[in-house]
């Protein structure tokens, strides 16, 4: 009886996070996600615009809009009017940007979804980009560019997107290029929105305790003047590679910093599942393998970590980590063995069990907010181009045999995939150039 309560309680729960989706006849999407046991609701716009959007003399902009947009608007002229307003109401608020896209959001209790839906529209349509404070956010812009070169870690994941995908959209860093940032003016903001921020491109995703029919109204009536003009496409990246490729950047530090991994796929391939839980495995988790072997049994490090970088046409799988200054290449020996572990050996019954229960496990855990909610939905919607529930998504989990997960590691982990970013003090190229080999 009591797992029968158990279950049902799972499926009353997850029949709250089922999103629904309208298109109207402009092209603008409205996604509508309602959850049960919430007092908040977040209210995301996302749009097709981001680095890989942009051409090489405006770098950057799609992030530099993302900040000028807060600055003031027709009906709210500064920045002030904007946080106090927002503030107001006890909301969270924020923005991003990633290569694919740009993301503006704000929550709050459901109460005030009519104010936050209306600040949001406000921003992202009648945005004025003041001169002066075009001016004063271009020095914010460039402290971060430090901030984040003064990160090796950081620095570390930059450089192997540039590794991988060189002088196109992909290989460019979304912060964008100090001398560019500096040359932007306000006119180069109303031209790039003018290209990208429309209607077809445009989706607005509303979770929490809501009405859906009075949710997809408020949104209606906020954009109905939202440009129903083209949008701009963004260039196919290009996939090059025949041996394995290295990038040392030196610079004084305390540790060795790596970026270890392989092209993979893009974001939608039949073998997402497969490969997600082979990541898993590899380097999620205290007990994954890379934690297990490098930290545990090795002590060289104190982080380790594997991740997949998901786009609409390309993807990879980088394990990062910052290790010992002596032992660089005990770290990348034993990383390239765990890889050809997963290519040459099946994956036990039991480790196999136990990676997709993390992975269900923690994917649940971070659907429990509506700004969670709204997020995972958004990024389905915007990269994948279709709404698969978290049910659905477990279940495809659930089905990835150990045969699938060996016939992924042995597509990808290849020579001709292979790629090492170094950050910090490093060997000699030719001793890493020796080992660098799947």
């Amino acid at each position: 009886m009591r797992g029968f309560l158990l279950s049902a309680k799972k499926s009353d729960t997850l029949s709250f996070m089922k999103a629904h989706k309208k298109t109207l006849p402009n092209g603008l999407r409205i996604i509508t996600v309602p959850m049960k046991d919430t007092s908040t609701v977040t209210a995301y716009v996302l749009v097709d615009a981001g680095t890989k959007y942009e051409t090489k003399e405006i770098n950057g902009i799609s992030h530099f809009l993302e900040h000028v947009c807060f600055k003031g608007t027709t009906k709210r002229p500064t920045s002030a009017h904007i946080n106090n307003e927002l503030d107001g109401m006890g909301a969270q608020s924020n923005a991003f940007t990633s290569h694919e896209f740009t993301g503006y959001y704000a929550k709050a209790q459901s109460k005030n979804l009519p104010q936050i839906i209306d600040i949001l529209s406000d921003i992202y349509q009648n945005s004025t980009f003041p001169k002066d404070e075009v001016q004063k956010e271009k020095g914010v812009i460039l402290e971060e560019i430090n901030m984040y070169e003064d990160l090796p870690q950081r620095k570390a994941a930059t450089l192997f997107s540039q590794l991988l995908y060189g002088d196109q959209p992909a290989g460019w860093t979304i912060l964008g290029r100090k001398e560019v940032i500096e040359g932007i003016e306000p006119k180069d903001f109303e031209n790039y929105r003018k290209k990208h921020y429309v209607a077809s491109a445009t989706m607005i995703v509303i979770a929490g305790k809501i009405d859906e029919k009075s949710a997809v109204n408020l949104v209606q009536k906020a954009f109905k003047d939202i440009s129903a003009s083209k949008k701009h496409p963004k260039k196919k990246v290009i996939e090059k590679q025949s041996a394995p490729a290295l990038l040392i950047n030196r610079k004084e530090t305390d540790q060795s910093h790596i970026a270890l991994g392989v092209r993979t796929f893009p974001v939608g391939d039949k073998r997402g599942p497969a490969l997600a839980l082979m990541n898993t495995i590899l380097g999620e988790g205290m007990s994954s393998r890379l934690f297990q072997k490098l930290r545990d049994e090795m002590g060289i490090c104190y982080y380790v970590h594997s991740g997949l970088d998901e786009n609409t046409d390309h993807g990879s799988l980088v394990v990062t980590s910052g290790v010992d200054t002596k032992r660089p290449l005990d770290a990348i020996e034993a990383i390239l063995s765990e890889f050809r572990k997963l290519r040459d050996t099946l994956v036990s019954p039991e480790e196999l069990k136990k990676a997709k229960d993390y992975s269900v496990g923690t994917m649940y855990l971070g659907l429990e907010t509506s700004d969670s909610l709204a997020g995972f939905y958004g990024i389905e919607e915007i990269l994948r181009k279709k709404l698969e529930s978290p049910l659905e998504i477990e279940k495809k989990i659930r089905a990835v045999t150990a045969k699938d997960i060996q016939k992924v590691a042995k597509d990808i982990f290849k020579n001709e995939r292979l790629n090492l970013v170094m950050v910090g003090k490093a060997p000699e190229e030719k001793a890493v150039k020796n080992i660098l080999r799947i």
